[in-house]
């Protein structure tokens, strides 16, 4: 077949759909003899809409612009914020709103969707938003930013629907210091993606995060405020809620209009008629996207139109390409909470069977649907412990290869899936990449890295779900093409952490120099250099500040306090299983009123106090550290804290003395250097109420003794703690932590916290148990031995500071000027405390202050 000349291309719409044609035409017709126009009517360049919420946790318009490099290609040429208003097909021409006229020889609809507003009372009133573009988020920040702020108080967030990006948007909204309800018409959360029992599951993690759920109710009507802003939302059940903020969620329509008007032909339920060409009813006009209808279906997901995309660009160069849906998946993203499924979510295929896990302490749903022979897999629902996700999905439509229950099971009995995938096993739905064409980067294009693969392939830049499983086939490649997949730590060493903590733990080096001298190359980096600091610390103890190690560390290990975003530090001190006498009491409150700090409960039970200039520190430990008290080191690598439980000491349900058992603990291990922070939990029951499981330690008592549970963590990546021992006498169970916490420590690499560790175990938890309680390797002794040599040579650091007129003297604003601080520091005050000034405050209502203390001798 020959290649045509596709000629003149104009793309109306400029979202990501136009952003992987262009690309795609790109490096599928380097040298082709082609002009495309993107026309957008937003004022910016195709933005990562998948990612739209992380605008909220830091990343800006800009961070989240996609490849700028398609437009400096002089065959393309974009516009924005100019809408096409007409399309002439006989002509064919499209007019802009500014009047601009465009001929074309292919005329490609990316026009996308419209985020849909239920005909309710009181939607056009300020305060009212969508969540669906870079303005609308803009909008909605600045909106609570200017409302707070006239208000005087917490505003009451509202979002109406309980989808994914319902939910998105409701975390977006705590983000933003409100309080958030969702309101949900059907039955559940995510009701399109989650059975019954995921969507109860997902309901119990949502208001565990502080967020309340309304379902089986929607909206009826908004009200306004007595200065004409939103202010309450009336609800079907006959309830009426605070609402200063309200975003709706309800669904999204296929943006249309332009192909209407044009007498294109258009689907039942909207959007442009496409077949499986992607062709429209003019053949010259393409559509791809959320604005198409194939089947008479429009999907609001971005792997579908991208693949629609692949295939106007393989039919534009003269190829055969056609378009079949692929079967969806859905990540809940941006929430802090695991929730995931593809396929037959609700079992509808005829003779599939069901099988189920659900774990209530856990707060874990987990359900795969498979063949009435229990061999194909048709569809997975994960909830609370999505892991599983990334490797299963592409399997879908295929042998298991193993008992469906053996997935499900707390200790994953499985084969591990993902390096020896199929080569036509879709991989990264979003940008339509096979397992074999993964491969086919290594072994073809030379890549040697996940980092190169990505660049090649696309896969894994859009939604990021598929990066486990690329980064296993990728490693299998390279190690098949007998390629070492390198560990190393950087440039300076050519070893990983742990490799480098037995070299230095068997060779006896102390410093840096000698470190570097014997296994290392140059004067090493911001990677190494605090990694090598932590290994000395791990290892040999000391004071973290003295010799050449001071000049190791990170800013806070340097400062002994956390650095906060105006610059100034917290101090947090050690309140061992949030124990703490009333003197103590009066004396944190003391010191945070001479020092005009602010003073919050944190949520590992200790008291923080923040906004202390660093020469303030160590005024301020002296007096924390004359009552008794020492660091809890919330800026160390190191144990964070021991959460706990009241226990039998005072709960009529608890079983054993969980603060008893918390306090030691923490006495035991506080100021244990360790490749990543780490985090304790002891509940004294099987209610859990110290969330103990989601800790890196977890420990919950029996009648018979203690459980102990190992590898959890909250944070952007929940993982549920998985049982090591059981039933242990209070010295076994110790002993038992001990082991744990020295092989992690000896063994794991930079920055890995122990879920990751004890995920990538070999042989997984079995295996490790092995190891740690049976001591099959013979090391239990020396394990023991290292914890019980911190323990003996530990020193408070903040004690050791305070002692020593050489170590006070780094803590000073400036070096060269040491009685002066710094002038910019401002403070607005908010609920009878303090916060740093934003950029462009006062207002009149909120003065700035400029806080100067004088401290109480």
């Amino acid at each position: 077949m020959s290649t045509p000349t596709p000629g003149r291309v104009v793309v109306v719409g400029a979202g990501m759909v136009a952003h992987r044609f262009v690309s795609q035409m790109i490096a599928r017709s380097p040298e082709g003899e082609w002009r495309v126009s993107v026309v957008g009517d937003e004022d910016r360049a195709p933005y990562d809409r998948v990612h739209l919420s992380e605008f909220f946790g830091g990343r800006s318009a800009d961070d989240l612009t996609m490849d700028p490099a398609v437009w400096e290609d002089p065959r393309t040429e974009l516009v924005t914020g100019d809408a096409v208003a007409a399309v002439d097909r006989e002509a064919q021409t499209v007019t802009t709103r500014s009047g601009r006229v465009l001929a074309y020889d292919h005329l490609v609809l990316a026009t996308g969707s419209w985020a849909w507003t239920p005909r309710t009372e009181g939607t056009d009133l300020p305060g009212v938003f969508s969540y669906r573009t870079m303005a609308d988020v803009q909008a909605l920040r600045e909106y609570v930013k200017l409302r707070t702020e006239r208000l005087g108080r917490t505003l009451h967030g509202v979002v109406v629907g309980g989808g994914v990006l319902g939910l998105e948007a409701a975390a977006a909204l705590q983000g933003l210091g409100t309080s958030a309800t969702v309101v949900e018409f059907a039955d559940r959360l995510m009701s399109v993606q989650l059975d019954d029992a995921g969507g109860e599951a997902l309901r119990v993690l949502v208001t565990d995060r502080g967020i309340d759920v309304r379902t089986s109710t929607g909206a009826t009507g908004l009200t306004a405020a007595g200065d004409g802003a939103v202010g309450t939302m009336d609800l079907s059940d006959g309830s009426r809620i605070p609402a200063d903020v309200v975003i709706f969620s309800t669904g999204i329509r296929p943006r249309d209009r332009v192909a209407r008007e044009a007498g294109l032909a258009i689907g039942e339920r909207g959007g442009v008629v496409v077949g499986a060409a992607c062709h429209t009813s003019d053949p010259t006009v393409w559509a791809a996207g959320e604005c198409a209808s194939f089947e008479d279906q429009c999907v609001g997901l971005v792997a579908p139109g991208n693949a629609m995309a692949d295939v106007v660009v393989d039919r534009l160069l003269g190829g055969s390409a056609t378009y079949s849906p692929a079967p969806e998946g859905t990540k809940l993203k941006g929430v802090d909470i695991e929730a995931a499924s593809f396929g037959d979510v609700f079992g509808l295929t005829p003779g599939a069977l069901e099988v189920t896990f659900a774990d209530p302490v856990a707060r874990t749903y987990r359900k795969l649907v498979v063949s009435d022979d229990a061999r194909t897999l048709l569809g997975g629902v994960f909830v609370g412990d999505a892991a599983l996700y990334a490797s299963l999905r592409p399997m879908l439509g295929r042998s298991l290869g193993a008992d469906p229950s053996a997935f499900l099971a707390p200790e994953g009995g499985a084969p591990a899936i993902g390096g020896d995938l199929p080569d036509d096993v879709v991989v990264c739905s979003c940008a339509n990449v096979t397992a074999g064409t993964v491969r086919g980067a290594v072994t073809e294009h030379g890549c040697t890295s996940v980092g190169e693969v990505k660049a090649c392939t696309k896969a894994g830049t859009v939604c990021g779900s598929c990066v486990p499983v690329l980064t296993k086939i990728v490693n299998t490649a390279l190690e098949a093409s007998g390629v070492t997949v390198s560990k190393a730590m950087c440039e300076h060493f050519s070893m990983s952490r742990a490799e480098l903590f037995a070299l230095v733990r068997q060779d006896g080096l102390r410093t840096f120099t000698q470190i570097v001298a014997a296994h290392g190359t140059g004067r090493g980096c911001v990677v190494c250099k605090p990694v090598v600091a932590s290994i000395l610390a791990s290892l040999w103890g000391g004071y973290i500040l003295d010799g050449e190690q001071a000049a190791l560390q990170d800013t806070n290990d340097r400062a002994l306090a956390n650095l906060q975003k105006d610059g100034t530090y917290s101090v947090v001190p050690r309140v061992p299983a949030g124990e703490i006498t009333p003197e103590n009491l009066i004396v944190i409150g003391q010191v945070a009123k001479d020092f005009g700090l602010y003073t919050r409960v944190t949520g590992a039970q200790r008291i923080g106090l923040f906004g202390a200039r660093i020469d303030q520190l160590p005024e301020i430990w002296r007096r924390l550290v004359d009552a008794g008290m020492e660091s809890g080191q919330a800026y160390g690598k190191s144990l964070r804290a021991v959460k706990s439980c009241v226990g039998s000491s005072w709960c009529r349900f608890g079983v054993q003395d969980s603060v008893g058992m918390a306090v030691r603990l923490e006495l035991r291990y506080r100021g244990l250097r360790s490749p990543h922070k780490f985090k304790v939990g002891v509940s004294g029951c099987a209610r859990e109420c110290a969330e103990a499981r989601g800790k890196d330690v977890g420990v919950i008592a029996t009648e018979k003794g203690w459980n102990v549970y190992v590898g959890g963590n909250g944070g952007f990546t929940p993982r549920h703690a998985e049982l090591l021992a059981e039933d242990l006498d209070d010295e076994r169970l110790v002993a038992v932590i001990d082991r744990f916490l020295a092989y992690y420590v000896r063994t794991a690499d930079r920055l890995q916290r122990t879920a990751p560790w004890v995920a990538d175990f070999p042989g997984g938890i079995v295996e490790l148990r092995k190891v740690l309680v049976e001591d099959s390797l013979g090391i239990a002794a020396d394990l023991e031995a290292e914890i019980a040599q911190h323990v003996e040579s530990y020193v408070d650091e903040w004690a050791q500071t305070l002692d020593d007129p050489d170590r006070l003297s780094r803590f000073v604003s400036f070096v060269n000027a040491p009685d002066q601080h710094d002038p910019d520091l401002a403070y607005v005050g908010v609920r009878g405390q303090v916060r740093p000034a934003r950029p462009g405050e006062p207002s009149d209502n909120n003065p700035v202050i400029a806080r100067t203390v004088e401290v109480r001798k």
